[in-house]
């Protein structure tokens, strides 16, 4: 019996969970949180339920791990930026990334950030305390990062990091907004384009 019950728990996975957890991100990027149910993901991931449950845990913990393979994905053109040489060039690269990103043809249109803070009920709410936290993370260290080009010189010492920071932020988000609203790629780049144009007048 022993050896029975081994093989059993030693036995692999029936499917890519690297594929599976895509297919999720997929999902929760197009429809948000709340718009998602078990059964959406389960058809989407091509599991069943115990499945699911077995190689990621709950929905919660389905999202988390969707967010970071996002973050790591899609999104990494954010963490890319902050080592641009110039406070301009992070701005430019954030801005240009969000439009390549929310506009991208394989993808969902807008940024998985945005669709999952759609949350409102009880039932977002960790999905909705998760995003928070990315976005104020997000957002700390892009102010770390302006406040780094102030004490360099690369920005005028009454520059305010933490406004620029969340203008920043503001404008990239909105972009998302406009993206999942059917806005194309030519339009989003002269938003950014314009945003950049008005870089510390």
């Amino acid at each position: 019996m022993a050896g029975s019950r081994s093989a059993v728990i030693g036995r692999p996975r029936e499917f890519d969970i690297d594929e599976a957890l895509e297919r999720a991100m997929q999902v929760f990027w197009e429809r948000g949180y709340e718009g998602v149910s078990l059964t959406d993901l389960t058809k989407a991931m091509g599991i069943t339920k115990p499945s699911l449950y077995a190689a990621f845990g709950n929905k919660e913990k389905l999202f988390r791990k969707a967010l970071e393979r996002y973050t790591e994905g899609p999104a990494d053109y954010g963490t890319r930026a902050l080592e641009e040489p110039t406070a301009r060039g992070v701005a430019e690269a954030i801005l240009h990334g969000a439009v390549r990103t929310t506009t991208h043809p394989e993808g969902p249109a807008g940024c998985l950030v945005v669709q999952g803070a759609l949350a409102s009920s009880d039932a977002g709410r960790p999905a909705h305390d998760m995003l928070a936290e990315w976005r104020n993370d997000s957002g700390l260290r892009l102010e770390e990062r302006f406040q780094r080009a102030v004490d360099e010189g690369d920005l005028p010492r009454d520059a305010d990091p933490r406004q620029l920071a969340r203008y920043v932020m503001t404008v990239s988000f909105g972009i998302a907004v406009q993206a999942a609203g059917g806005l194309g790629r030519d339009e989003l780049q002269d938003i950014a384009d314009m945003a950049l144009e008005r870089w510390l007048r």
